[in-house]
């Protein structure tokens, strides 16, 4: 019974406890822009005729509004000016970057600006899909709960980020979410680009959901067991 079903010290999230690893606090890194980001921006001037010029093609709808690729030279094109730089930026750096050149033209400039392509990805024992990135730190726990959380067969032990580095092989992040210490570690924050990949515990075919589940199981065998003693005596050979 103890190992046919799942108990909280196998997916209880948060924690402490002998055999459950430890992991370093680690200050938060702002996400930083990569080759094939998308971003978009709005332009605001009290001059109307050139905010109409320069920014024709932005929409109010962020769903529906152009995006600006980054080439693969770290830089971005904008209509009306010269290619910009903005691999390696965080998203308030390559705002006053593209305000900076915007007010070269126009003195009153004001831009705002975000990463378009803002979603993590989802693959294995918590279901599949594309979810968007709503707030800018957010956590694992949010991004599971998102998701539907860990199926009672995934493996928690083994729980993989694949995120984007750059030029480099993509980095991956091995580690148990069940640990309290998760909290504030590297494997804490979820990034733009990122994808969580949980994989099936091994042995979990043969684990019941529930002790509930376990114990109608053995009942419903020992009531077949006494039905067929019961039979056999009656049975003429």
């Amino acid at each position: 019974m103890l190992t046919g079903c799942y108990s909280n010290r196998q997916i209880g999230l948060l924690q402490e406890r002998d055999g459950i690893p430890t992991y370093d606090s680690v200050p938060y890194e702002p996400y930083r822009l990569h080759v094939n980001d998308e971003i978009v921006y709005r332009l605001i001037t009290m001059d109307q005729t050139l905010s109409k010029a320069l920014a024709a093609d932005q929409q109010v709808n962020y769903q529906y509004a152009v995006s600006y690729r980054i080439q693969s030279d770290g830089t971005v094109d904008i209509p009306f000016l010269q290619p910009i730089r903005l691999l390696g930026l965080t998203e308030r750096e390559a705002q006053d970057t593209l305000q900076a050149y915007f007010r070269q033209i126009i003195p009153d400039a004001d831009v705002k600006l975000a990463l378009y392509n803002k979603y993590f990805t989802v693959l294995g024992d918590l279901g599949s899909g594309q979810y968007k990135i709503y707030k800018e730190r957010m956590t694992i726990f949010q991004a599971l709960a998102m998701t539907g959380d860990v199926n009672n067969k995934g493996d928690r032990k083994h729980v993989r980020i694949v995120r984007p580095n750059g030029n480099e092989p993509p980095e991956v992040l091995e580690f148990d979410i069940r640990s309290k210490s998760i909290i504030d570690s590297k494997y804490y924050y979820i990034y733009p680009n990122d994808l969580i990949y949980v994989s099936r515990e091994p042995g979990a075919f043969y684990k019941l959901p529930s002790y509930s589940g376990f114990i109608g199981l053995i009942t419903s065998s020992l009531a077949l067991l006494v039905s067929v003693l019961n039979y056999i005596p009656n049975v003429n050979f």
